[in-house]
């Protein structure tokens, strides 16, 4: 049996902070990086649609039932899987998902380092044509790349010894409005480039005709994937939620917020990259092949351009911070008391310090790890996160939360809940073991 922490203590400080943390752990580089080129990808504006529609329809449901779980159990992944499947397959399902942010989290830290050097780099050398672009693909193969990662970690480690209040919270405070800030500075630089209104205006007309079956649960992965439910990052923090904090209301707002920073990212990028004839569809390479030449080439590129990474920097940190509290709850359920909070953080900050080198030193190899450990087992870990929440601990981790709700309409969420959604992610998830196999 499984020795387990005491249940988790920490509270949110107020509502605003509350929505402020849960959108600083949503948004990150699947908003901002990932989105746009998945829409150049998978349809267009079609796929914004269907991408909207995907995130009322599963992952604002699924965030419900994983702060539920989290609010029910008062721990993070192991906990709250082993109340639910019993202290074996519960610990042993928890395990995996908290194995699988360890390494998540390893790559994800190496590329937000990148990213941060990068903004160094901007504001130090500016934005000459291609000069990210030939730096980018010198840096991922020097020790300095390994070295922002590291500064990354440390960084993270610091917030999470600080606490809830004095850490993640006061930094997301910060970062949450200053990204949004520049997200909507940088879409009214767009909108004034010459003909950039009218190719988005083209872009937003969509085709349905592209979309089929791949776009359709690309669009669920992506709604998923983008607002980080996974049965990890959203139990721990729902763990968080004090007991008179309306579930619903709150992940409807946390699912806004983070439909409209993909939305905002998408209404930069996309016109933008269409008015200077550049390749929207360049895919993962997108952040460092062509926005380095987009800002090349707009009027106050060098600013621009340094705003939107040291912005995409911040928010990918708040995600690399809450992997690590994952991590950390996971250890403490795993060994209980015979070691303290601060012992735990510098041995888990020797594990990924060690993790990261495989990343920094062989690029490539992030891309194949994600498919796995990032996109994979994030909607597994969304799965078994819904199936505990809908079948075996109960609605009763979600009832008290929708007192006000009809009754009718209560009813239908956790119908959906059961009978829809786990077969929905099932599907996906299928998907992602296909695509990783080899052709």
């Amino acid at each position: 049996m499984s020795p387990g922490p005491a249940p988790v203590t920490q509270r949110f400080h107020s509502r605003l902070t509350t929505l402020l943390t849960m959108a600083g752990v949503a948004i990150g580089l699947g908003n901002v990086w990932r989105f746009p080129y998945m829409m150049g990808q998978n349809g267009g504006s079609a796929f914004l649609v269907i991408y909207l529609l995907m995130v009322i329809l599963f992952a604002v449901p699924a965030l419900c039932a994983e702060w539920g779980l989290g609010r029910h159990a008062r721990t993070g992944t192991v906990g709250a899987l082993s109340r639910a499947f019993g202290n074996r397959a519960g610990a042993a399902i928890g395990g995996l998902l908290v194995f699988g942010i360890l390494i998540a989290d390893s790559y994800y830290m190496v590329v937000v380092g990148n990213i941060l050097f990068s903004a160094g780099f901007s504001i130090g050398a500016g934005f000459a044509p291609g000069n990210l672009d030939s730096f980018a693909a010198t840096l991922l193969r020097t020790p300095v790349q390994y070295l922002s990662a590291l500064l990354v970690l440390a960084a993270a480690l610091w917030v999470i010894h600080r606490g809830l209040r004095h850490g993640i919270e006061a930094v997301s405070r910060l970062f949450v409005p200053f990204f949004g800030a520049v997200m909507l500075y940088l879409v009214g630089q767009t909108l004034m480039l010459e003909g950039a209104l009218s190719e988005l205006a083209a872009f937003l007309t969509p085709d349905f005709s592209r979309i089929g079956p791949r776009e359709l649960f690309a669009a669920m992965g992506q709604a998923c994937f983008s607002l980080g439910v996974g049965g990890t990052f959203m139990v721990i923090y729902g763990s968080f939620l004090a007991d008179d904090e309306p579930i619903l209301p709150g992940a409807m707002s946390t699912g806004a917020m983070d439909a409209g920073a993909a939305v905002l990212a998408g209404i930069f990028i996309v016109p933008a990259v269409l008015a200077f004839g550049l390749d929207l569809e360049a895919g993962p390479r997108l952040l460092f092949n062509t926005l380095p030449d987009l800002f090349a080439t707009m009027p106050f590129g060098r600013l621009s351009g340094s705003l939107f990474l040291l912005a995409l920097t911040f928010m990918a940190f708040l995600s690399a911070v809450a992997g690590l509290v994952v991590c950390l709850n996971g250890l403490q359920h795993l060994l209980g008391t015979r070691f303290s909070t601060g012992a735990l953080l510098l041995g888990l900050g020797a594990a990924e310090a060690l993790l990261m080198l495989p990343s920094a030193a062989y690029p490539g190899l992030i891309g194949h790890l994600d498919l796995v450990f990032g996109s994979g087992m994030q909607i597994f870990g969304a799965m078994m996160a819904v199936i505990a929440v809908a079948w075996s601990i109960g609605p009763v981790a979600l009832r008290r939360d929708v007192p006000e709700a009809p009754q009718p309409a209560y009813r239908w969420l956790v119908a959906w809940l059961r009978w829809v959604v786990p077969p929905a992610f099932g599907i996906i998830l299928i998907g992602y073991v296909y695509d990783s196999l080899p052709t």
